[in-house]
């Protein structure tokens, strides 16, 4: 009886999944389409009863473009549609599959890390016109980060692959590893502190959870709920707008969402040393446009490994009646040699058919996190009296996977990467 439940529920979310990806791509699967259809044009741009472009409504990204231009893009701005059906059916091709030798190989670590997010939680959406969300610089690529910003990324990593050396990961010399090497113990760096606050990805400066849970500041930022950053260019943006003031809920998946109050005024920010996790807002009209100035950003926020140097100058643009176009230029001279900018458009979705209004369910401190202190210190004691293998061997954070169903290198890796 329980396992035909199972299986009824297995049935269920992959129906789901199937669902949304067909949603996702205007009613056919994405490897069905020969060509990407450009949409009929929409009306004109609303206007509030008090003369401002209305920004409101439920939007969100109808198409998927990189952050970053792929290497083998380098010169390429934007993709004919014959590259965007290839790319859509590639994609498709591999997600509908295991992906690599590493992934067919059940019950490893690498395995299990992927099952997750690549069964339940991934969509695909089709592939866009430009090849970098990314617009300056031109070559679509986040700048370079500072020498110090380099050094710190460096002493993360070798803290991080410290930690690793005994697991499976670097026996096998997967990807996760890379730089690292194999040594059958346990390194004595466990017992040291991270050299620096743990946020969420190495890319970001500060890795995302290391290799030990000795304690929450031990996970990165996704695990304790608290992964909500400026700027995000990912899920739902539910906006309600006043005359002096614009409200954004953030619906950015798995639970995580959380909400914006922006005051339109000429007032000035706060005071340096009143510090925000999502910084302090001012936002101004120029002509069709809203912007957005966002200063200090606290300590333990985290954007690519910028923090409370951040400053983000954003523009909500309403281009027409279906379409928000949002603009943001990010700086911090602490973590990046310029400044650089990013942009996207998002598409209007119906409001009656989203008319729940979702709340965040994943918060700081909540069972999940108790949950995996618990098991560490089971898997502790096992160990002691014997009775389970050395934690030390066991891969808990930055250890590869399929994300969204791609493997970490070849034939199997996102075209997009």
């Amino acid at each position: 009886m329980r396992r035909g439940f199972v299986q009824t529920l297995g049935v269920v979310a992959m129906l789901a999944v199937v669902a949304l990806l067909l949603v996702k791509t205007g009613g056919a699967p994405v490897s069905a389409q020969s060509a990407t259809p450009e949409p009929a044009k929409a009306g004109p741009a609303p206007a509030t009863a008090w003369g401002t472009p209305d920004l409101q409504g439920i939007w969100t990204r109808d198409s998927d473009e990189p952050l970053q231009r792929p290497a083998k893009y380098a010169n390429k701005v934007e993709f004919t549609d014959e590259e965007r059906a290839a790319i859509d059916k590639q994609i498709a091709d591999i997600v509908g599959r295991e992906a690599s030798e590493d992934r067919r190989d059940r019950g490893t670590q690498q395995d299990v890390a992927g099952a997750y997010n690549s069964a339940v939680y991934t969509s695909h959406l089709r592939t866009g016109k430009r090849t970098s969300m990314i617009v300056d610089p031109p070559d679509g690529r986040i700048p370079a980060p500072t020498p110090e910003e380099q050094s710190k990324r460096a002493a993360m990593r070798e803290y991080s692959l410290a930690l690793m050396q005994a697991t499976d990961e670097c026996k096998r010399g997967l990807p996760a590893c890379a730089g690292g090497k194999y040594v059958p113990a346990a390194s004595p760096r466990r017992n040291e502190p991270p050299p620096s606050y743990i946020f969420n990805s190495l890319l970001g400066g500060g890795g995302g959870a290391i290799s030990r849970s000795d304690g929450p500041e031990d996970r990165g930022h996704g695990e304790r709920c608290m992964s909500a950053a400026l700027p995000d260019f990912g899920g739902f943006r539910r906006i309600v707008q006043a005359k002096d003031q614009i409200s954004i809920l953030y619906d950015v998946g798995q639970g995580q969402g959380w909400i914006r109050s922006v005051p339109i005024t000429n007032a000035p920010h706060a005071p340096k040393q009143v510090q925000l996790w999502w910084g302090d807002s001012r936002a101004r009209w120029e002509g069709a446009a809203l912007v957005v100035d966002v200063t200090n950003f606290s300590p333990k926020s985290n954007f690519q490994g910028a923090h409370e140097n951040l400053h983000l100058v954003e523009k909500w643009e309403r281009v027409d009646a279906e379409t928000l176009r949002y603009t943001v230029t990010i700086t911090d001279p602490t973590v990046w040699t310029k400044p650089w900018t990013v942009t996207y458009d998002m598409k209007k979705q119906s409001d009656n058919d989203n008319r729940i209004y979702p709340e965040p369910r994943c918060h700081e401190g909540n069972h999940g996190m108790a949950g995996l202190l618990v098991g560490a210190r089971q898997e502790e004691r096992e160990f002691a009296a014997g009775k389970g293998p050395n934690p030390a061997f066991h891969c808990l954070g930055a250890c590869g996977g399929f994300a969204g169903g791609f493997a970490d290198e070849g034939d199997d890796a996102n075209p997009l990467r």
